[in-house]
């Protein structure tokens, strides 16, 4: 099938095979951009018509305009053709419609495109209502100005919407910058911020630039510090590494000793210098305290060992205190008075030091079990004293001698009538006999 077209101006849009606009994108390419409903069937028996000798004629508002030729078969056929080609005109318009509604920021473009698409009309070699193209191009025209300012208005709105998420990134970056303390954290959290940082974009470069060189401060800041940081933590350590080489030294000297006591006490002061001294890089603190720990713990277990010794030797001397416990406890308990618990506590004395050291496990208890027949000894002494101090006696008598006084002051107020004295006196009499009583089991030890 072959026709015959006018051909178009060099600066027209329409390709020379079709009649359309080539300016801007194809129609195959708006489709990609946006889904278009296609448009009814033209009529184009309406809108114009093709003669027997193929001439081809459209109708406008200034009459009838021959579009060209058709020699491809019959009239009716180059008619639909024709039709096609205005059908394909009415789809790319519909395009542009939808377009300038989904893609205002394509205001610009777009405008240029329906423009030179609504010049092109006056040549285009197609059969339809090209008045109502005509008007529906102008329309897209008029909108699309409606459309810029809606476009820079958006623009403007994601452009304030960029701007406040970095500068929420930056004030975020200026305090891990300005006080943050946890070194891997808080740099983790900066690399973060710098990634989402790259995707945020259509800010104008002035402010950008800004923005970007508080971050970069903030950033700065932190690493000086966090450098510090470490740089001083590397002095401590080295130094708290020092140190314990030398508690190292004094503890391998010592761990061979035999001085017991004294050495023990010296390993108690090496390791509360220990934990004093700080910590030292994590591989050379753990072998360093390796080295601490071993001599040690080999002083410690030299000293067990020996002591273990001694305390098997000793389980007889135990054995035998604990019998004499078993002996003279009973009869202490069961003295009559304060001379024979002191003599039975003597002759246990002078026996018990006889025998010599008993098991560490055993001193305690045996000490305390001594101290306790002592203090009972002890006590008696003291109640017995108190039982015979003419003090004391003398002064619970006197309580007795003062309920006697009012026993007969009861006595005198009843026979004058006085029967308010009376009870007054018996009151007096009563308490001074719980008094009384009191003073007599204090002297008894009760």
């Amino acid at each position: 099938m072959s026709d015959t077209t006018p051909s178009p101006t060099p600066s027209s849009p329409v390709p020379p095979t079709s009649g359309t606009p080539a300016a801007g994108p194809s129609p195959a390419q708006l489709r990609r951009r946006t889904t278009v409903v296609a448009p009814p069937r033209s009529q184009p028996e309406k809108w114009g018509r093709v003669d027997e000798d193929g001439s081809a004629w459209v109708k406008t508002a200034d009459g009838e305009r021959l579009i060209g030729t058709w020699q491809a078969g019959a009239p009716e056929e180059g008619l639909a053709h024709f039709g096609r080609r205005y059908d394909d005109l009415v789809t790319e318009v519909a395009l542009l419609e939808r377009r300038l509604e989904s893609h205002p920021v394509e205001a610009t473009a777009t405008r240029k495109h329906a423009a030179d698409l609504k010049e092109s009309l006056a040549t285009a070699a197609v059969i339809g209502d090209l008045a109502a193209l005509d008007e529906r191009l102008q329309e897209v025209v008029a909108k699309s100005f409606t459309a810029e300012e809606k476009a820079k208005e958006l623009r403007q709105q994601r452009r304030n919407a960029a701007i406040a998420r970095k500068t929420k990134l930056v004030e975020e970056a200026e305090a891990i910058g300005a006080s943050a303390t946890s070194w891997k954290q808080s740099g983790d959290r900066l690399r973060d911020i710098l990634e989402e940082w790259k995707t945020i974009h259509g800010i104008d470069r002035k402010t950008d630039d800004a923005l970007w060189k508080r971050f970069s401060r903030a950033r700065e800041s932190f690493n000086r510090r966090r450098g510090s940081h470490f740089a001083e933590l590397d002095r401590v350590r080295a130094a708290a590494a020092r140190r314990k080489e030398e508690l190292v030294a004094a503890a391998e000297a010592l761990q061979d000793s035999e001085e017991w006591n004294d050495t023990a006490a010296e390993y108690r002061h090496l390791m509360s210098e220990w934990k004093k001294a700080g910590r030292a890089q994590k591989d050379v603190d753990d072998s360093l305290w390796e080295r601490f720990k071993k001599a040690q713990d080999n002083f410690f277990d030299r000293r067990k060992a020996v002591m273990d010794q001694r305390d098997s030797e000793f389980a007889a001397n135990g054995a035998a205190k604990r019998a004499l416990l078993d002996e003279y406890s009973p009869r202490i308990d069961a003295a009559e008075n304060y001379d024979e618990a002191r003599s039975l506590v003597s002759e246990l004395v002078g026996k018990w030091e006889q025998i010599g050291r008993v098991p560490r496990a055993d001193m305690r208890p045996f000490d305390d079990a001594l101290r306790n027949l002592e203090r009972h000894v002890a006590d008696m002494e003291k109640a017995e004293w108190q039982r015979t101090d003419p003090e004391v006696q003398a002064r619970a008598q006197q309580f007795w001698d003062r309920v006697k006084d009012f026993e007969a002051q009861a006595e005198k107020a009843e026979k004058a009538g006085r029967t308010k004295d009376a009870e007054k006196a018996r009151a007096q009499a009563a308490q001074w006999t719980e008094w009384a009583k009191a003073a007599e089991d204090s002297l008894n030890g009760l």
